[in-house]
């Protein structure tokens, strides 16, 4: 399906939501057990910009998104460019005039939400106000960290309550950044004691399970772009490595999806 985003801004509510740390080997292993993310098809195999949360996210809120896997760069066309690059744009990608696409949004009359995740969304320190400061609107608790078994569960219910209050002449930009992927996730396996790409894929389908929530929710407001994508993989162990921000295909392959709900 080709998307031109001309048509979408505006339009459409759009959904990003990043699983932080997922893997692509991981995602792809589990798509027949996750009917929410992957009813309508697959993943898709991206490189992603950054090797960790904090790059990732700089570039995405910059308009660079995951990378398609292939040598055709015909291929590559973004959702979003910034104006007056000098850089070459497709007739099907919305450019905007601002240094990141959550101000360019805001500008086309968008509310712009973050409901954050991993440490980086924290706000407790200046470096983890600067990726929620892109937004009008940034929201983190204890509940929504990677140490709670049911974090993504209580991310769902903060985006139910914001949504539901949500003026519905209003286009809305929800980004949600789903930690409960990233480790520990050992503990969605009863009796592992390590994170592993096993413990990573039932952290995946416990995550399938709360989003289904939040994309009815969104259907009911009307029509809504989605994008669903990892900031990153991790290593557990292929060639000694472990964990992220190094250079190695378990990291940089990602998967990514986008959909109309």
């Amino acid at each position: 399906m080709t998307i031109n985003m001309n048509d979408i801004v505006g339009t459409h509510d759009i959904l990003f939501v990043t699983l932080d740390t997922l893997r692509y080997d991981v995602a792809k292993l589990e798509e027949e057990n996750c009917p929410n993310l992957c009813g309508t098809g697959g993943w898709e195999k991206r490189h992603t910009p950054g090797s960790f949360t904090y790059a990732a996210h700089h570039a995405f809120f910059g308009g660079f998104l995951p990378t398609p896997a292939n040598t055709d760069k015909a291929s590559h066309v973004r959702l979003f460019h910034s104006k007056n690059t000098g850089l070459p744009t497709n007739p099907n990608t919305w450019l905007f005039d601002t240094p990141d696409i959550v101000s360019g949004l805001a500008g086309e009359g968008y509310r712009t939400i973050c409901i954050g995740g991993v440490i980086f969304f924290t706000k407790k320190v200046p470096l983890a106000k600067v990726l929620p400061s892109y937004f009008q609107e940034s929201y983190w608790r204890q509940t929504f960290g990677v140490t709670n078994p049911r974090s993504t569960e209580h991310q769902v219910n903060h985006a139910l309550k914001l949504i539901g209050s949500a003026d519905p002449g209003q286009r809305l930009f929800l980004f949600m950044n789903v930690s409960a992927i990233h480790g520990p996730n050992h503990y969605f396996v009863p009796g592992a004691k390590r994170d592993s790409a096993e413990t990573q894929r039932a952290a995946l389908r416990y995550v399938d399970g709360q989003l289904g929530r939040l994309f009815e929710a969104m259907r009911e407001r009307g029509k809504t772009f989605c994008i669903v994508c990892s900031d990153h993989g991790t290593a557990y162990g292929e060639d000694g490595y472990h964990g992220h921000r190094l250079a190695h295909e378990v990291v940089w392959n990602v998967p990514y999806r986008e959909f109309i709900l």
